[in-house]
């Protein structure tokens, strides 16, 4: 796709909003020597979330303990490096470095994370065979466009964050012109209509997702806010909620749908602290629901989402404190 054919690009953008698809030649050697390396805590921004901004990054994490680690390893590595780019594989030794490992949620190993544009977007758990990993990669890479895809996925991230919705919406649609059921656009269209006010545009997006890509986390983060801005809109007025806190702190009910509340109107930090409050006062309250609520908030903010680091952190060391 090209600026002549993309009405929503602009001559002044400052990132790139053309995107051209068809075929490229396969990637060379040296790149499939270099689509496997170790990573750190610290050096996981650099080589999980930047790189993961230019193609899809895979991140294994395993453990020398682990056997099924063991024997994952040869067949997903072989099948990067037999790829021809599409991917890249990190790994990471969750005994060394088990900080990110936590904050993702994961609980058992080997774990192996799809990430794109900086967000985990897909991933599987335990020693699948060959046939599937290579069924994962063609998923996540999607099959038969190689980096064009991604070049359009990564642009209308960066148009996203520039705030220009439109060249977003265009550069999305773009690629579901290719590909209809690519499940990152398909979410970020739909997300995009969401931020827009046109839930019903979002809805019917979702509504057309395969059956088998359901559960994808760019489509399942979605589905997450459209539940959460529901149960708000059912909430009434914040103000009167903030006077029955002023009155009673140990207002639970008060402060979980003012929680609510905040959460729809974007006040992401205000939320979590109230849900956390929660917790730490009591947490039985309701059958668990601020924990449970905080764990849908992640899901609809994001894994990699700060507010969801700081949070997970803070009701981490609540817990186990």
């Amino acid at each position: 796709m090209s600026n002549e054919h993309n009405p929503y690009a602009s001559a002044a953008s400052p990132y790139s909003a053309s995107v051209q698809f068809g075929t490229q030649p396969d990637a060379d050697a040296q790149a499939a020597a270099t689509a496997i390396k170790d990573t750190t805590t610290a050096s996981f921004a650099t080589d999980v979330l930047q790189e993961s901004r230019k193609q899809p990054v895979l991140v294994d994490f395993w453990a020398p303990w682990c056997g099924p680690c063991k024997q994952l390893a040869p067949a997903l590595e072989k099948v990067v490096r037999a790829s021809g780019g599409k991917v890249k594989l990190v790994k990471m030794n969750i005994d060394e470095h088990p900080s990110v490992a936590g904050q993702l949620g994961i609980q058992s190993i080997p774990a192996v994370i799809a990430f794109k544009n900086g967000q985990p977007v897909d991933g599987f758990m335990g020693a699948v065979p060959e046939t599937q990993i290579r069924e994962f990669i063609d998923r996540v890479a999607g099959k038969g466009a190689g980096p064009q895809i991604a070049e359009a996925l990564a642009a209308a991230a960066q148009a996203r964050e520039a705030g220009d919705l439109q060249t977003a919406a265009g550069l999305l649609e773009a690629v579901l012109a290719e590909q209809p059921d690519n499940v990152e656009a398909l979410g970020g269209l739909a997300d995009l209509l969401l931020e827009t006010g046109d839930r019903a545009g979002a809805e019917e997006l979702l509504a057309g997702v395969p059956e088998d890509k359901k559960d994808a986390p760019a489509v399942a983060a979605v589905r997450a806010k459209i539940a959460l801005a529901a149960q708000a809109a059912e909430l009434g007025d914040s103000a009167e909620l903030e006077r029955r806190l002023a009155e009673n702190p140990k207002d639970h009910q008060a402060r979980f749908d003012l929680a609510m509340i905040q959460n729809a109107l974007g006040k992401r930090t205000e939320a979590a602290d109230n849900l956390l409050a929660i917790v730490k006062a009591d947490r039985t309250w309701n059958d668990d629901a601020a924990r449970a609520q905080l764990l849908q908030f992640f899901d609809a903010w994001g894994l990699m989402d700060e507010v969801t680091l700081a949070t997970r952190r803070k009701l981490s060391s609540m817990l186990f404190s």
